[in-house]
């Protein structure tokens, strides 16, 4: 055969190949399409019957859902039914007892409006009673007055006059009672409290007091002290601050000035001059100086021994402060040293609040640094406690330890220890020898001391006794009466205190006495 022929044959039977191929693929594809087919047919109808039975399922659930909530339904409707009629039952027996209630409280207001209209007859009644015994009471008064010949008034008058002239006897008796058994308790305890402080504590009477006086050796001393043409005291009088006075005293010359600070520094600069025996400007300029050390370092020890003394510790005062508490050695007050007086009240006074139960440490420096002020009232302006009060400030003092500069000289005193530190100033300033006075100032305070006992009405005649500390007054019994003269003398006493100034504590002793005098002829 040839080769076109085998490729005729060839291409023919491919393509018959293809088309059995193809034919053959058709038939595959069409089974299994319609296998497919038969398979989700028999798939859709199972499913469809699988709904039909969950259909049916759910059906009967929600059928048997149904009835049970219609059983449940049924169920709340009976039990609300049953409530209902529960409350009902219970309303018409709360509207049963409102009514009875209401019934009864008809009841008790007709019972309280019947009262009312009785208490208002009653009332009537009363006051109708009342205006007739007013008029009666009036009728009465006017036939009293008639009968008595007085008045309403005249008569109430008449009867306090009585009345006080019956029981002022007994009011005197009962007020004389009363004011000895205080005075007597009080002085009891005050006895004791003051006798328990002085036995522990005793000082000498008689104190020290500075002097201005400066002892020469001879008269011809008294010439080179003033020197060529007056040139050595002036340049002491300048560098000092004092004025040196020459007179006819032998062998003494004086020292004046209002500072004793300054008296004192004149005072040691002229005794180491003398003592030196070369006396010209350059060199008093020099013993000035080393008077000044001197003074400085002896006023820190007096400071600190009275600190010492009273058991305050020197390290807590500030060193400038314990300067100006020495600079008290050298102040007197009526002659007695204020830095002995100073340590005398902060002694007393720490014993005192021992007794009373008072703060000790307030009282002993309180009582030390009272009069501070005194130390710098001649430099500066102002009276000394408030001086003292403002120092202790400056220097850090706590407030109830400043107040005792001032309470000292309050009437009332606001604190114990203001109280105590008061008292104990007064004790060291009144006892025998502690101060002393001129022969006019005596006779003025006691001339002061009468002449303000006289000033009231009724006061016969008064005398002042005991170097001033007592004071008798002699009234006339037909102006005042016993009960009158203890307010008499209270208010002796009350003026005393206001207006004048003494040591210590004055007696008022008022007398009254009635003498009658007859003879026998």
């Amino acid at each position: 055969m040839s080769i076109p022929l085998l490729i005729g044959l060839l291409i023919v039977g491919l393509a018959l190949g293809a088309i059995m191929g193809y034919w053959y693929r058709q038939t595959l594809g069409k089974k299994a399409a319609n296998q497919a087919e038969a398979k989700a047919e028999k798939m859709l109808s199972e499913a469809k019957s699988k709904q039909q039975e969950i259909l049916q399922h759910t059906k009967n659930e929600q059928q048997q859902l149904l009835l049970e909530a219609k059983e449940k339904s049924i169920a709340l409707i009976e039990e609300a039914k049953r409530e209902e009629q529960t409350r009902r039952h219970d309303l018409q027996e709360q509207q049963h007892r409102l009514e009875k209630r209401e019934t009864l409280f008809d009841a008790k207001l007709l019972e309280v409006e019947e009262k009312k209209t009785k208490l208002e007859e009653k009332t009537v009644e009363i006051e109708n009673i009342k205006e007739s015994i007013r008029t009666i009471k009036e009728e009465q008064v006017v036939k009293l007055q008639e009968v008595a010949g007085l008045t309403r008034e005249q008569a109430l008058e008449h009867l306090l006059q009585k009345v006080e002239q019956e029981s002022q006897e007994a009011l005197m008796s009962r007020l004389r009672k009363m004011e000895q058994v205080t005075e007597e308790e009080l002085e009891v305890k005050s006895r004791k409290v003051l006798s328990l402080a002085l036995t522990r504590f005793a000082s000498s009477v008689s104190t020290d007091t500075t002097t201005t006086s400066v002892e020469l050796p001879n008269d011809e001393m008294k010439g080179r002290i003033i020197g060529k043409e007056g040139r050595n005291i002036k340049a002491i009088e300048m560098l000092t601050g004092t004025e040196i006075i020459v007179d006819d005293t032998p062998q003494a010359i004086t020292i004046s000035g209002f500072s004793p600070i300054r008296r004192q520094v004149a005072k040691r600069a002229l005794e180491a001059l003398i003592k030196d025996g070369r006396i010209h400007p350059a060199r008093i300029e020099e013993a000035v100086q080393e008077a000044k050390k001197s003074l400085a370092q002896d006023l820190r020890k007096a400071g600190e021994e009275a600190l010492y003394q009273l058991g305050i510790p020197v390290s807590s005062i500030d060193p400038k402060l314990i300067s100006i508490l020495g600079r008290m050695k050298y102040r007197t007050s009526y002659g007695q040293n204020a830095l002995q007086h100073s340590i005398e009240v902060g002694t007393i006074s720490g014993m005192i609040a021992e007794e009373l139960g008072a703060d000790v440490f307030v009282c002993k420096k309180g009582g030390l640094f009272h009069d501070i002020g005194k130390a710098v009232d001649h430099d500066m302006q102002g009276a000394h406690p408030e001086i003292g009060y403002n120092i202790m400030k400056k220097f850090g003092f706590p407030e109830e330890i400043c107040y005792q500069s001032i309470a000292h000289h309050e009437d009332h005193p606001r604190t114990i220890e203001g109280a105590v530190v008061k008292a104990a100033d007064a004790i060291s300033g009144a006892r025998p020898g502690a101060r002393k006075q001129s022969l006019e100032q005596f006779i003025q305070r006691m001339e002061e001391l009468e002449r303000t006992a006289s000033t009231f009405d009724g006061v016969e005649k008064a005398y002042a006794i005991q170097a001033g500390r007592e004071i008798r007054v002699f009234i006339q019994p037909q102006k005042i009466d016993d009960l009158s003269a203890f307010k008499l003398a209270k208010d002796i006493a009350n003026k005393i205190e206001a207006e004048l100034s003494y040591p210590g504590e004055i007696k008022i002793t008022v007398i009254r006495e009635t003498r009658v005098i007859e003879y026998a002829r």
